[in-house]
């Protein structure tokens, strides 16, 4: 294990985030709440002075940086991560208990948005948008942010490609370019292009600049959490439909963004996994508009209400215009399905992923096939493309390893008494980066009920969910730490 060169990467984390927290200073000055001020000065000292301390630690640094180490880096990065960015709630006192603050912070940078906050709106504004700016910066990743901003040393040893496959979501992550620091370059240039232009068709919405700002970051990290106790369920109509419109550009692969910017029009209609998650977008929202046609005034007001929960719940994004908890249970039924599922491969979303659901299908079929016929030689393909069997392999890893925390993190959140519908959402909705679940994590609800046991399962649920399992699973192995 290289220990050096996995503190140098980590010391360089801290240090972005320290100086992406100034913002959030300058909202406080502005609006004189000094106090929430003075908390975030402290943290970010805090924070500085850990980051130099583990830049003291890495100078000469030795080159050797394979895949344990970017899984380590990415595991523990994320976590020192968090610690360091709910000290401002803890030290504010806006969020008094660490634990609470952990969770939503970790519910933040992970893109989740379940919140243990029963009324959002008493928090200041420089709290609310650091909340809120947490998600924009998890939704690329924060190691992607690292690999775009930071110069390449002479003796990193090639840890970039460790790094973005460790961080970033699908079954098998590449380069869109032949360096790893033009990939991540283009694919911020991307995530920030569609941030301002979501931004800017909010303000036309009317929406004030503030609460559009923060929607924009909630929505391009797919995270959801709202400035509002009631999400967005007092905004217009327009913004409603902004917000669905950007919640679906979100959670489409990022790589069909850059065939498009390269004209590559052919590539995004062949893509199979765009056409698996618009077809599952459009079925679901006729299958809810029809089942909860006699709950609202008019065909419009329905669809509008189906195509936003289903683009919110399927993006992982999370936020919303109506209490789906009153829904029919057939209703409820789709969005659980829903949650499972999630989103593209290599977009903010969250969930299983399409192109896992594919793949998993694409096996089955191929299974059947030679139960039927075992000489014949069948290949799973995508898009035309034979898939390697490593990858069909780690999707049935993930599978397993992804159905035992459920069942596990389920067992153990039972303990607190909820309801067996409250109890499964709230660990779907943690697991896959939801958000809000049913019962009393309904989107009118909070998971401030739960105990201090069943909140620690949640956070590393998130965390599990947000970083694909692996790089949380392996700083819990022996053999991970071991000096080789």
């Amino acid at each position: 294990m290289n220990y050096k060169i996995i503190c140098r990467i980590i010391s360089q984390i801290l240090a972005i985030e320290a100086a992406l927290m100034l913002p959030a200073v300058i909202i406080g000055v502005c609006d004189g709440t000094m106090q929430s001020v003075l908390a975030f000065l402290v943290t970010i000292a805090a924070t500085l002075v850990f980051s130099g301390v583990l830049s003291i630690f890495s100078r000469r640094a030795k080159k050797g940086f394979y895949a344990r180490e970017g899984l380590v880096c990415v595991g523990l990065g994320w976590t020192l991560m968090s610690i360091f960015g709910c000290l401002p709630f803890v030290i504010s006192g806006e969020i008094p208990s660490f634990i609470n603050a952990l969770f939503e912070t970790v519910s933040g940078f992970t893109t989740t948005g379940s919140s243990i906050l029963e009324n959002v709106e008493l928090l200041s504004r420089c709290m609310l948008y650091w909340r809120s700016f947490s998600h924009w910066l998890g939704g690329m990743g924060v190691l992607v942010l690292v690999l775009a901003v930071i110069p390449k040393s002479k003796d990193s040893g090639g840890f970039s490609i460790h790094l973005l496959r460790a961080e970033s979501p699908g079954p098998d992550v590449g380069k869109l370019m032949p360096k790893l620091k033009k990939t991540a370059i283009a694919l911020y240039s991307i995530y920030v292009s569609l941030t301002v232009i979501n931004f800017v068709a909010l303000l036309i919405a009317k929406m004030p600049w503030f609460d559009a700002l923060c929607t924009a970051f909630g929505t391009a990290g797919t995270g959801g959490f709202g400035i509002k106790a009631d999400s967005l369920t007092g905004y217009s109509p327009a913004i409603q439909i902004v917000t669905t419109v950007f919640m679906l550009l979100f959670g489409i692969n990022f790589n069909c963004y850059y065939w498009l910017m390269l004209r590559n029009v052919r590539s995004v209609l062949k893509n199979e996994e765009l056409r698996l998650y618009l077809g599952s977008f459009v079925v679901a929202t006729a299958l809810i508009t029809v089942n909860t046609l006699r709950m609202f005034s008019s065909v419009g007001e329905v669809i509008r209400h189906a195509s936003f929960q289903v683009a919110s719940i399927m993006t992982t994004t999370g936020f919303a215009t109506t209490d789906f908890n009153l829904w029919p249970s057939f209703s409820k039924a789709v969005i659980l399905a829903l949650m499972i599922m999630g989103a593209c491969a290599g977009s903010t979303g969250g969930g299983f992923k399409c192109i896992r659901v594919l793949l998993l299908f694409k096996s089955l079929k191929r299974s059947i096939k030679k139960m039927l016929h075992p000489q014949s030689v069948e290949t799973v393909r995508v898009d035309g493309e034979p898939v390697r069997e490593g990858i069909i392999n780690g999707t049935v890893a993930y599978l397993i390893a992804y159905a035992f925390i459920a069942v596990a993190s389920f067992l153990v959140i039972s303990i607190d008494g909820f309801s067996v519908e409250t109890n499964l959402s709230a660990m779907l909705s943690c697991l896959n980066n939801i958000g809000p679940g049913f019962d009393v994590v309904g989107p009118m609800g909070s998971f401030a009920g739960y105990g201090i046991i069943s909140k620690l399962v949640l956070i590393f649920d998130m965390l599990a969910g947000r970083l694909e399992i692996f790089p949380v699973l392996v700083l819990f192995s022996k053999r991970t730490w071991k000096v080789t």
